[in-house]
């Protein structure tokens, strides 16, 4: 039988063994799948090792190939890849700079060989892209995004954050559990605290942003491109922000934080100066923008 990938053909030759553990002679066997007595004899060999499961398929990848790359370096990349996780990117440039000559699709190829690369799960779902807006008032663009923080080994809590990319209005708050209805709570929460109403949200691939979320929340969405960490520079740096300033000094339980939060959100929406707006406060533009003095 010539080389095949049909996925039947392993169920096929462990049939065809099992013909002949039951007493059917190799030829006859040969005869009724069509194959050589020798190709039988050695589904038969290998039916001792394998037992009454399927015998797959070998690879057909030669063994060898006179432009392979050196054992040496298979390890080094391999080793690199297990100590620090590193992309392929940094362990060709780290190899480069110590003088080990391959190409990035070499490395590439040799982590993936290796079952070292991080691939996109087949369960999530694509997400149409949508055009960003021009921010040029309150709430034409606002950002969401979920920080969590370890309690115990087993526990932790989610910290949702928004902030409006014009005039860097922000709101927070933390909670118990994590998913699409929270958020949709948590939006709702944000609205109405905030000085101007949200036009359009953006957010990553999060779960917690799933499609159910979309549907209900009533607004304009957008996800954020993978791989292009900039898209949501502003809730990054927001959540930077309220980690140093604010959570980082309270007890890890939802309680605390949102205490220290109602203590910390009205400073930074009405007294902390931002060096992106012009030192203004983010409440101070808002209303500059609404009576059209900004």
């Amino acid at each position: 039988m010539a080389y095949t990938q049909n996925p039947y053909v392993p169920k096929v030759r462990r049939d065809a063994a099992y013909a002949v553990f039951r007493g059917e002679s190799v030829r006859k066997v040969a005869r009724r799948f069509g194959v050589s007595p020798g190709t039988i004899s050695k589904w038969v060999k290998k039916a001792e090792s394998y037992g009454f499961n399927p015998i797959p398929t070998l690879s057909s990848r030669p063994r060898h190939h006179p432009r392979e790359l050196p054992r040496e370096t298979v390890l080094a990349i391999v080793a690199r890849r297990m100590a620090h996780g590193r992309t392929s990117e940094v362990i060709h440039a780290e190899l480069a700079r110590d003088g080990v000559i391959v190409s990035l699709n070499s490395v590439r190829r040799t982590i993936d060989r290796a079952g070292l690369m991080k691939k996109r799960s087949p369960w999530k779902r694509y997400h149409s892209p949508v055009a960003r807006p021009a921010a040029e008032h309150p709430g034409d663009l606002v950002q969401i995004d979920t920080m969590h923080r370890m309690v115990s080994e087993k526990k932790r809590t989610y910290t949702f954050a928004l902030i409006d990319t014009y005039s860097r209005w922000a709101y927070a708050k933390t909670y118990a559990r994590m998913n699409g209805r929270t958020t949709l709570r948590f939006i709702r929460e944000a609205e109405r605290h905030a000085p101007f109403r949200f036009s359009m949200l953006q957010s990553d691939h999060g779960p917690e942003f799933s499609r159910w979320f979309v549907s209900r929340v009533s607004k304009s969405h957008r996800y954020s491109r993978i791989g292009k960490p900039n898209d949501n520079a502003h809730i990054e740096r927001f959540n930077r922000t309220i980690q140093e300033e604010c959570l980082d000094h309270a007890t890890k339980n939802p309680e605390a934080m949102n205490r220290a939060l109602k203590k910390y959100l009205p400073y930074y929406n009405g007294e902390r100066l931002h060096l992106g707006i012009d030192l203004k406060a983010p409440e101070e533009l808002a209303v500059k923008c609404f009576q059209g003095i900004g």
